[in-house]
């Protein structure tokens, strides 16, 4: 699935987000993953002071880690970089 059309599942609130597809839309926002510490990615974005921690659980992203990051975008107006289209 590309990039926008996971953006849309998300925005729409669904509770069905594999871990994976959140992990492919926050770094097509730019996101890297600076390290893993057990079950937390940790994120990191060059124009942000703030980390985004996100967990795996049973293959699905948490919903309220998904809340967390969609904060972030609207805080600092993120947009899909073209380079990871």
């Amino acid at each position: 699935m590309n990039k926008e059309k996971l953006l849309k599942k998300l925005l729409r609130g669904s509770k069905n987000v594999k871990f994976s597809e959140l992990i492919a839309v926050v770094q097509a926002f730019g996101f890297t993953l600076a390290r893993v510490r057990g079950s937390h990615h940790i994120f990191e974005h060059p124009d942000i002071p703030e980390l985004l921690n996100l967990q795996e659980y049973k293959g699905e992203a948490k919903p309220y880690q998904i809340e967390q990051f969609l904060a972030l975008v609207e805080e600092y107006n993120l947009t899909i970089q073209e380079k990871n289209q």
